[in-house]
């Protein structure tokens, strides 16, 4: 019998993982307490499978196919039937502890329970619960359609055959996941993400370059070279003796502070908090929206 996937949580990044669990053939129950939210799963979840069409990576028989796998169930009795759950909920430690001491209790005795988390450890999660070995962290990218990466974490007591389990069946659902041999803060996707934002504050700071100077190097270069190679793939190919060279005289020179995020908070406290409130570093007009929208689709077009 196929495996039967639960997800707890209805945010674009729960209703994401559901939708890329049905679309690839599983049955797929998703719980929300708030009965609102259960009923925005439907429209959420096409309106992914919508883009996909319009990329031609699907066609409107699969879309059918996905919804009608898709169940919302407004009590979490239902995930006694799953086999493995990802709770999505808000990055709350108390709520989750909440809903990890029931799910234990409800799900049968070799299913596994998984956080999408991407801020707290696997062992700091599962502390106060028993069942430590059948937990894991999955922490998927936004949107999941669109980015394939999965960071599989387990945590000092979570049994090998699960961190196994876990990377298989999100390979099995389209995902690429990575297992991390132990659990650091940020994982290693932030981490990267985050060193390289400091740098991008550090450079518009110090009057080098304008946000739209910094995001457009990025794009043009090191954004299109990390689709092919990693930095550490590209260090090989440019020779580590050239790039020890370079690196002895860059590195010092680089942000190494969090004065930076002083330009962060600068823009909060002045209400421009980005797309969102419609002005960040940049003003979120039509022109610059289409532009972004654009780019997305060209990028589910490579899949």
């Amino acid at each position: 019998m196929k495996t039967t996937i639960g997800v707890v949580g209805t945010g674009l990044m729960g209703v994401g993982i559901a939708t890329q669990s049905a679309l690839h053939g599983y049955r797929t129950i998703v719980h929300d307490v708030d009965a609102a939210r259960l009923a925005s799963v439907a429209p959420k979840a096409e309106a992914v499978l919508d883009e996909l069409i319009d990329a031609g990576r699907i066609d409107r028989d699969a879309k059918r196919a996905a919804l009608a796998r898709i169940e919302t169930h407004a009590e979490l009795d239902v995930m006694a039937s799953a086999d493995f759950v990802i709770e999505a909920i808000p990055e709350v430690l108390e709520l989750k502890h909440r809903l990890y001491e029931k799910l234990i209790a409800l799900l049968a005795a070799d299913a596994i329970l998984a956080s999408n988390t991407s801020g707290f450890p696997p062992d700091q999660l599962v502390a106060p619960l028993r069942a430590k070995e059948r937990f894991v962290i999955a922490h998927f990218w936004n949107p999941p359609h669109m980015i394939p990466l999965v960071e599989v974490v387990p945590g000092t007591a979570t049994a090998p055959e699960v961190t196994a389990k876990t990377a298989e069946l999100m390979s099995a659902i389209g995902m690429e996941p990575v297992i991390l041999a132990r659990a650091i803060p940020g994982f290693v996707g932030n981490r990267l993400q985050f060193a390289v934002l400091r740098e991008a504050l550090n450079i518009v700071r110090s009057g080098a370059a304008t946000p739209d100077v910094v995001d457009r190097v990025m794009k043009a270069s090191l954004g299109r070279r990390w689709g092919i190679v990693g930095p550490l793939e590209a260090a090989d190919m440019g020779g580590l003796d050239t790039f020890l060279d370079i690196s002895t005289h860059l590195m010092p020179e680089l942000a190494k502070d969090e004065d930076v995020l002083d330009l962060l908070r600068q823009q909060v406290q002045a209400g421009r908090v980005g797309l969102r409130s419609g002005a960040g570093f940049y003003d979120w007009d039509e022109a610059h929206l289409a532009q972004v929208k654009e780019g997305r689709k060209r990028l589910i077009r490579r899949g």
